[in-house]
């Protein structure tokens, strides 16, 4: 797989040569924009505004609007705003991971050692691992600046982009004024949680919508069709005291049953 980036990871005087790989690999269905008439693909098309013609990828450039003005910048200029940043991946701090709020996490990418720097990633890996800690701190990847929490994980390091704080919509403008819980609706949703409680394994949960979006495609192109579903309206609780009841009367369903494998990586416990 070819990298994304290549640069060094730096922590104190130490520089570490690294590669940069995508650790998500998309698996949605893929659509395309149809005539509705004909059928005939949607193409779009890259025009010049004042001449209407399409222009090709060699003749487009990057510009920002300053005061009216177009100012344009080449992958130089890119590079050249912060030399460093662009090919430094610079670790400030060490911190728990448990410190850094899930909300703040954004894309994954698998950090390999270049050539060279194979004993100091080793190193740098072990270390992290045997003491619980992450590195905190920043790069430019695509001309974005982006805060980045690397961490290790079964032998490799996981470097994780953060989003910056002012990215983040504050919470306040989402609370609404509830009432307090009743102290019998709170004891039994606490038994209800309790009997739900399991082990975390990502591996149980399964894409059903594009399984089931998979089967009406297939189901169409042969001419058929599948009966219509219900639709199931979710209504808000009149009685909570009895659908609490309700649900703590129900049996525990197979998949809350199932115990996680512990994991095999000496560092499953971070």
């Amino acid at each position: 797989m070819r990298s994304i980036w290549t640069g060094s990871v730096a922590f104190g005087l130490v520089n570490i040569p690294v590669k940069l790989y995508s650790a998500i690999q998309e698996r949605a269905l893929n659509f395309d924009m149809l005539d509705k008439k004909d059928l005939a693909n949607i193409h779009f098309k890259r025009v010049n505004e004042n001449t209407g013609k399409e222009v090709s990828w060699g003749n487009i450039v990057k510009g920002h609007n300053l005061n009216g003005k177009y100012i344009v910048l080449t992958d130089q200029d890119f590079e050249s705003a912060s030399p460093e940043k662009t090919k430094t991946i610079g670790l400030q701090i060490f911190v728990k991971t448990s410190q850094v709020d899930v909300i703040l996490f954004d894309s994954a990418y698998y950090l390999a050692p270049a050539k060279g720097g194979e004993r100091a990633f080793a190193l740098l890996e072990e270390a992290m691992n045997k003491s619980g800690t992450a590195g905190v701190g920043s790069f430019v990847l695509r001309n974005k600046e982006k805060p980045i929490l690397l961490r290790s994980a079964q032998g490799i390091l996981i470097l994780h982009t953060l989003r910056f704080i002012n990215e983040i919509r504050n919470p306040s403008e989402f609370i609404v004024e509830t009432p307090s819980p009743k102290k019998g609706e709170l004891e039994m949703a606490n038994n209800l949680i309790k009997t739900m409680q399991g082990n975390f394994n990502i591996a149980d949960f399964k894409d059903t919508y594009t399984a089931k979006l998979m089967k009406l495609i297939k189901t169409k192109a042969v001419g058929k069709k599948l009966p219509q579903p219900k639709t199931v309206i979710v209504k808000p609780a009149d009685d909570l005291i009895s659908q609490l009841q309700q649900s703590l009367a129900q049996p525990k369903s197979k998949a809350l049953k199932k115990v996680a494998k512990p994991a095999h990586s000496k560092s499953a416990k971070k």
